[in-house]
Protein backbone atom coordinates (compact mmCIF):
# COMPACT_ATOMS: atom_id res chain seq x y z
CA UNK A 1 0.00 0.00 0.00
CA UNK A 2 1.47 3.37 -1.00
CA UNK A 3 1.95 6.10 1.60
CA UNK A 4 -0.75 8.32 0.06
CA UNK A 5 -3.32 5.54 -0.30
CA UNK A 6 -2.52 4.40 3.23
CA UNK A 7 -3.13 7.88 4.61
CA UNK A 8 -6.39 8.17 2.66
CA UNK A 9 -7.63 4.81 3.97
CA UNK A 10 -6.66 5.64 7.54
CA UNK A 11 -8.30 9.02 7.11
CA UNK A 12 -11.61 7.45 6.07
CA UNK A 13 -11.45 5.03 9.01
CA UNK A 14 -10.56 7.83 11.44
CA UNK A 15 -13.36 9.99 10.13
CA UNK A 16 -15.89 7.18 10.46
CA UNK A 17 -14.85 6.58 14.07
CA UNK A 18 -15.15 10.27 14.88
CA UNK A 19 -18.58 10.52 13.26
CA UNK A 20 -19.81 7.48 15.21
CA UNK A 21 -18.50 8.98 18.44
CA UNK A 22 -20.23 12.27 17.76
CA UNK A 23 -23.48 10.46 16.93
CA UNK A 24 -23.26 8.59 20.23
CA UNK A 25 -22.71 11.85 22.10
CA UNK A 26 -25.64 13.59 20.39
CA UNK A 27 -27.99 10.63 20.86
CA UNK A 28 -31.29 11.31 19.14
CA UNK A 29 -30.78 15.09 19.02
CA UNK A 30 -32.01 16.71 15.85
CA UNK A 31 -29.24 17.61 13.43
CA UNK A 32 -28.52 21.30 12.95
CA UNK A 33 -27.48 22.98 9.73
CA UNK A 34 -23.74 23.08 9.12
CA UNK A 35 -22.11 26.50 8.80
CA UNK A 36 -21.45 27.64 5.25
CA UNK A 37 -18.15 29.39 6.02
CA UNK A 38 -18.91 32.23 3.64
CA UNK A 39 -17.97 35.00 6.08
CA UNK A 40 -15.22 35.62 8.61
CA UNK A 41 -15.41 34.77 12.28
CA UNK A 42 -16.91 37.88 13.95
CA UNK A 43 -14.19 40.28 15.09
CA UNK A 44 -11.41 38.48 13.21
CA UNK A 45 -9.02 40.44 11.01
CA UNK A 46 -6.01 39.75 8.82
CA UNK A 47 -2.47 40.49 9.96
CA UNK A 48 -2.04 44.20 9.06
CA UNK A 49 -0.53 44.60 5.61
CA UNK A 50 -0.60 40.88 4.76
CA UNK A 51 -3.35 40.16 2.20
CA UNK A 52 -5.16 36.85 2.49
CA UNK A 53 -5.51 34.39 -0.36
CA UNK A 54 -8.45 35.57 -2.45
CA UNK A 55 -11.76 34.01 -1.46
CA UNK A 56 -10.52 32.50 1.82
CA UNK A 57 -12.45 32.89 5.09
CA UNK A 58 -11.23 33.22 8.68
CA UNK A 59 -12.56 30.43 10.93
CA UNK A 60 -10.14 30.85 13.84
CA UNK A 61 -8.37 33.88 15.29
CA UNK A 62 -6.40 34.42 18.49
CA UNK A 63 -4.13 37.28 19.60
CA UNK A 64 -1.95 37.08 22.72
CA UNK A 65 -0.49 40.45 23.81
CA UNK A 66 2.64 38.64 24.99
CA UNK A 67 3.58 35.03 24.38
CA UNK A 68 6.53 32.81 23.54
CA UNK A 69 6.65 30.22 20.77
CA UNK A 70 8.88 28.44 18.26
CA UNK A 71 9.16 29.40 14.58
CA UNK A 72 10.30 26.45 12.41
CA UNK A 73 13.61 26.94 10.64
CA UNK A 74 13.95 23.40 9.33
CA UNK A 75 11.89 20.27 8.53
CA UNK A 76 9.80 18.19 10.89
CA UNK A 77 11.63 15.35 12.65
CA UNK A 78 9.25 12.40 12.47
CA UNK A 79 11.04 10.37 15.13
CA UNK A 80 11.31 13.19 17.66
CA UNK A 81 7.88 14.63 16.89
CA UNK A 82 9.32 18.15 16.70
CA UNK A 83 11.05 20.57 14.34
CA UNK A 84 14.72 19.86 13.63
CA UNK A 85 15.56 23.57 13.85
CA UNK A 86 13.58 26.42 15.41
CA UNK A 87 13.86 30.03 16.47
CA UNK A 88 12.41 30.88 19.89
CA UNK A 89 10.62 34.23 19.77
CA UNK A 90 8.45 36.20 22.17
CA UNK A 91 6.13 39.15 21.78
CA UNK A 92 2.63 39.86 20.48
CA UNK A 93 1.46 36.62 18.92
CA UNK A 94 -1.34 36.31 16.34
CA UNK A 95 -2.69 33.01 15.02
CA UNK A 96 -5.24 32.83 12.19
CA UNK A 97 -6.88 29.85 10.48
CA UNK A 98 -8.36 30.33 7.03
CA UNK A 99 -10.36 28.03 4.77
CA UNK A 100 -9.40 28.50 1.13
CA UNK A 101 -11.95 28.22 -1.70
CA UNK A 102 -12.58 24.62 -2.66
CA UNK A 103 -10.93 25.01 -6.06
CA UNK A 104 -7.62 26.23 -4.60
CA UNK A 105 -4.55 24.03 -4.19
CA UNK A 106 -1.97 24.32 -1.43
CA UNK A 107 0.94 25.18 -3.77
CA UNK A 108 -1.10 28.04 -5.23
CA UNK A 109 -1.89 29.33 -1.75
CA UNK A 110 1.69 29.25 -0.51
CA UNK A 111 2.91 31.02 -3.66
CA UNK A 112 0.53 33.86 -2.83
CA UNK A 113 1.84 34.21 0.72
CA UNK A 114 5.47 33.87 -0.28
CA UNK A 115 5.11 36.65 -2.85
CA UNK A 116 3.11 38.87 -0.48
CA UNK A 117 5.65 38.48 2.33
CA UNK A 118 8.63 39.09 0.08
CA UNK A 119 6.91 42.22 -1.29
CA UNK A 120 6.64 43.41 2.32
CA UNK A 121 10.37 42.94 2.82
CA UNK A 122 10.42 39.58 4.60
CA UNK A 123 13.48 37.42 4.14
CA UNK A 124 12.76 33.67 3.95
CA UNK A 125 13.91 31.59 6.89
CA UNK A 126 12.68 28.19 5.70
CA UNK A 127 10.36 26.83 3.02
CA UNK A 128 9.39 23.36 1.88
CA UNK A 129 6.85 21.49 -0.22
CA UNK A 130 5.40 18.03 0.35
CA UNK A 131 6.03 15.43 3.04
CA UNK A 132 9.40 14.48 1.56
CA UNK A 133 10.80 17.99 2.12
CA UNK A 134 8.76 19.13 5.12
CA UNK A 135 8.87 15.81 6.99
CA UNK A 136 6.40 12.95 7.32
CA UNK A 137 3.80 13.87 9.89
CA UNK A 138 4.55 17.61 9.69
CA UNK A 139 0.84 18.30 10.32
CA UNK A 140 1.41 17.15 13.92
CA UNK A 141 2.80 20.62 14.63
CA UNK A 142 -0.87 21.66 14.75
CA UNK A 143 -2.71 18.40 15.36
CA UNK A 144 -1.08 17.81 18.76
CA UNK A 145 -2.02 20.54 21.21
CA UNK A 146 1.18 20.06 23.22
CA UNK A 147 3.11 21.64 20.33
CA UNK A 148 1.54 25.00 21.19
CA UNK A 149 0.12 26.01 17.80
CA UNK A 150 -3.39 24.56 17.92
CA UNK A 151 -6.43 26.79 18.44
CA UNK A 152 -8.53 24.96 21.02
CA UNK A 153 -11.65 27.08 21.53
CA UNK A 154 -13.89 24.66 19.57
CA UNK A 155 -13.93 21.10 18.23
CA UNK A 156 -13.97 22.58 14.72
CA UNK A 157 -10.64 24.35 15.29
CA UNK A 158 -9.06 21.41 17.13
CA UNK A 159 -9.73 19.13 14.16
CA UNK A 160 -8.29 21.26 11.38
CA UNK A 161 -5.65 19.09 9.66
CA UNK A 162 -7.28 15.95 11.08
CA UNK A 163 -4.87 13.08 11.40
CA UNK A 164 -4.13 11.09 8.22
CA UNK A 165 -6.16 13.51 6.05
CA UNK A 166 -3.43 16.00 5.15
CA UNK A 167 -2.05 16.16 1.60
CA UNK A 168 0.35 18.51 -0.22
CA UNK A 169 1.74 20.29 2.86
CA UNK A 170 3.41 23.62 2.06
CA UNK A 171 5.39 25.74 4.53
CA UNK A 172 7.03 29.16 4.56
CA UNK A 173 8.60 31.17 7.38
CA UNK A 174 10.03 34.65 7.07
CA UNK A 175 11.46 37.54 9.08
CA UNK A 176 11.74 41.29 8.76
CA UNK A 177 12.67 44.21 10.99
CA UNK A 178 9.98 46.83 11.59
CA UNK A 179 9.87 50.06 13.62
CA UNK A 180 7.77 48.16 16.19
CA UNK A 181 10.13 45.19 16.50
CA UNK A 182 11.15 42.04 14.60
CA UNK A 183 8.27 40.32 12.83
CA UNK A 184 8.34 36.54 12.33
CA UNK A 185 5.68 34.89 10.15
CA UNK A 186 4.90 31.19 9.77
CA UNK A 187 2.48 30.03 7.03
CA UNK A 188 1.33 26.43 6.57
CA UNK A 189 -1.13 25.38 3.87
CA UNK A 190 -2.39 21.88 3.12
CA UNK A 191 -5.39 20.03 1.78
CA UNK A 192 -7.13 18.49 4.78
CA UNK A 193 -10.31 17.08 6.22
CA UNK A 194 -11.99 18.09 9.46
CA UNK A 195 -13.36 15.14 11.40
CA UNK A 196 -15.45 17.37 13.68
CA UNK A 197 -17.21 19.23 10.83
CA UNK A 198 -17.09 17.90 7.29
CA UNK A 199 -18.13 21.26 5.84
CA UNK A 200 -14.71 22.59 6.93
CA UNK A 201 -12.95 19.65 5.28
CA UNK A 202 -11.95 18.50 1.82
CA UNK A 203 -10.25 21.79 1.05
CA UNK A 204 -7.06 23.66 1.84
CA UNK A 205 -6.70 25.12 5.33
CA UNK A 206 -4.19 27.92 5.94
CA UNK A 207 -2.46 28.50 9.28
CA UNK A 208 -0.83 31.93 9.60
CA UNK A 209 1.13 32.94 12.69
CA UNK A 210 2.92 36.22 13.35
CA UNK A 211 5.04 37.11 16.35
CA UNK A 212 6.04 40.75 16.71
CA UNK A 213 9.10 40.35 18.89
CA UNK A 214 9.32 42.64 21.90
CA UNK A 215 11.67 42.85 24.88
CA UNK A 216 10.95 40.24 27.53
CA UNK A 217 8.88 41.54 30.40
CA UNK A 218 10.72 42.05 33.63
CA UNK A 219 10.73 38.87 35.65
CA UNK A 220 9.65 38.88 39.30
CA UNK A 221 12.46 39.54 41.77
CA UNK A 222 13.83 36.58 43.70
CA UNK A 223 12.40 35.96 47.16
CA UNK A 224 14.98 36.05 49.93
CA UNK A 225 15.53 33.12 52.26
CA UNK A 226 13.74 34.86 55.15
CA UNK A 227 10.71 35.57 52.92
CA UNK A 228 10.57 31.95 51.84
CA UNK A 229 10.79 30.75 55.43
CA UNK A 230 8.08 33.20 56.50
CA UNK A 231 5.77 32.00 53.72
CA UNK A 232 6.22 28.41 54.80
CA UNK A 233 5.58 29.37 58.43
CA UNK A 234 2.42 31.32 57.58
CA UNK A 235 0.81 29.05 54.97
CA UNK A 236 2.94 25.92 54.64
CA UNK A 237 3.66 26.78 51.00
CA UNK A 238 4.89 29.66 48.87
CA UNK A 239 4.90 30.29 45.13
CA UNK A 240 8.31 30.96 43.58
CA UNK A 241 8.32 32.83 40.26
CA UNK A 242 12.06 33.46 40.19
CA UNK A 243 12.79 30.02 38.74
CA UNK A 244 12.36 30.14 34.97
CA UNK A 245 12.55 27.39 32.36
CA UNK A 246 13.16 27.28 28.63
CA UNK A 247 9.94 27.28 26.65
CA UNK A 248 8.20 23.89 26.83
CA UNK A 249 11.33 22.35 28.41
CA UNK A 250 12.61 21.33 31.84
CA UNK A 251 15.88 23.24 31.39
CA UNK A 252 16.37 25.90 34.08
CA UNK A 253 17.40 29.32 32.78
CA UNK A 254 20.57 30.96 34.06
CA UNK A 255 18.54 33.87 35.45
CA UNK A 256 17.09 31.46 38.04
CA UNK A 257 20.37 31.17 39.95
CA UNK A 258 19.65 33.92 42.54
CA UNK A 259 16.36 32.26 43.50
CA UNK A 260 17.91 28.82 43.76
CA UNK A 261 20.64 30.26 45.98
CA UNK A 262 18.02 31.70 48.35
CA UNK A 263 16.13 28.38 48.55
CA UNK A 264 19.40 26.60 49.35
CA UNK A 265 20.27 29.23 51.99
CA UNK A 266 16.87 28.77 53.63
CA UNK A 267 17.43 25.02 53.78
CA UNK A 268 20.88 25.49 55.32
CA UNK A 269 19.46 27.86 57.94
CA UNK A 270 16.63 25.40 58.73
CA UNK A 271 18.35 22.00 58.83
CA UNK A 272 15.23 20.09 59.93
CA UNK A 273 13.08 21.43 57.10
CA UNK A 274 11.99 19.06 54.32
CA UNK A 275 10.23 20.26 51.18
CA UNK A 276 8.01 19.17 48.36
CA UNK A 277 9.17 20.93 45.17
CA UNK A 278 6.01 21.25 43.11
CA UNK A 279 5.91 22.15 39.41
CA UNK A 280 2.89 23.99 37.97
CA UNK A 281 1.99 24.83 34.34
CA UNK A 282 -0.67 26.85 32.57
CA UNK A 283 -3.54 25.04 30.82
CA UNK A 284 -2.11 24.94 27.29
CA UNK A 285 -1.60 21.37 26.10
CA UNK A 286 -3.11 18.16 27.42
CA UNK A 287 -3.28 17.32 31.10
CA UNK A 288 -1.08 14.26 30.58
CA UNK A 289 1.59 16.31 28.82
CA UNK A 290 1.52 19.05 31.48
CA UNK A 291 1.71 16.53 34.31
CA UNK A 292 4.89 15.13 32.78
CA UNK A 293 6.38 18.58 32.08
CA UNK A 294 5.64 19.91 35.58
CA UNK A 295 7.12 16.77 37.16
CA UNK A 296 10.30 17.00 35.06
CA UNK A 297 10.70 20.65 35.99
CA UNK A 298 10.34 19.87 39.68
CA UNK A 299 12.88 17.04 39.32
CA UNK A 300 15.33 19.44 37.67
CA UNK A 301 15.02 21.89 40.56
CA UNK A 302 15.68 19.09 43.04
CA UNK A 303 18.64 17.83 41.03
CA UNK A 304 20.13 21.33 40.89
CA UNK A 305 19.73 21.91 44.63
CA UNK A 306 21.44 18.59 45.34
CA UNK A 307 24.27 18.81 42.83
CA UNK A 308 25.03 22.54 42.87
CA UNK A 309 24.23 23.47 46.46
CA UNK A 310 24.88 20.30 48.45
CA UNK A 311 21.34 19.84 49.77
CA UNK A 312 20.60 16.27 50.89
CA UNK A 313 18.25 14.50 48.52
CA UNK A 314 16.23 13.04 51.40
CA UNK A 315 15.05 16.57 52.23
CA UNK A 316 13.48 17.17 48.81
CA UNK A 317 10.68 15.44 46.94
CA UNK A 318 9.64 16.55 43.42
CA UNK A 319 5.99 16.59 42.39
CA UNK A 320 4.16 17.82 39.29
CA UNK A 321 0.51 18.89 39.28
CA UNK A 322 0.26 20.46 35.79
CA UNK A 323 -2.54 23.05 35.66
CA UNK A 324 -4.64 21.55 38.46
CA UNK A 325 -3.97 24.32 40.99
CA UNK A 326 -3.92 27.69 39.18
CA UNK A 327 -3.33 30.93 41.06
CA UNK A 328 -5.60 32.81 38.66
CA UNK A 329 -7.48 32.44 35.36
CA UNK A 330 -5.63 31.04 32.35
CA UNK A 331 -7.70 33.22 30.01
CA UNK A 332 -4.90 35.80 29.57
CA UNK A 333 -1.14 35.59 29.03
CA UNK A 334 -0.62 37.50 32.27
CA UNK A 335 -2.65 34.86 34.11
CA UNK A 336 -0.85 31.98 32.43
CA UNK A 337 2.51 33.53 33.32
CA UNK A 338 1.49 33.60 37.00
CA UNK A 339 0.30 30.01 36.86
CA UNK A 340 3.61 28.77 35.42
CA UNK A 341 5.60 28.48 38.62
CA UNK A 342 7.38 26.35 41.18
CA UNK A 343 5.97 26.09 44.68
CA UNK A 344 7.84 24.93 47.75
CA UNK A 345 5.66 23.14 50.29
CA UNK A 346 6.66 22.04 53.78
CA UNK A 347 6.52 18.27 54.22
Amino acid sequence: MSGMHGRQLLGRVGRLMTVLALMGFMGMAKAVAAPDFESDLPGATDIPGLPRFEGSVIIGHQVNPFDETLIPNGPWDTGAGDWKKTIRVSGRRTRILYLAPRHAGAPEVIRHYRKALENLGYEPLYQCSGFKECGEGVDRFYGEAANGKQLTTSHLLKHVYSETSVREPQLYTGHRRTPDGDSYVFVFAAFQDNFADSSAGNRVAIFVEEVLSQPMRERPASLEARELAQGLSDAGRIAVHGIQFDFDQATIKDESKPQLEQIALMLVENPDLKLYIVGHTDNRGTLEYNLDLSRRRAEEVVRTLIQNYGILGERLKPMGVANLAPLTSNATEEGRALNRRVEIVAQ
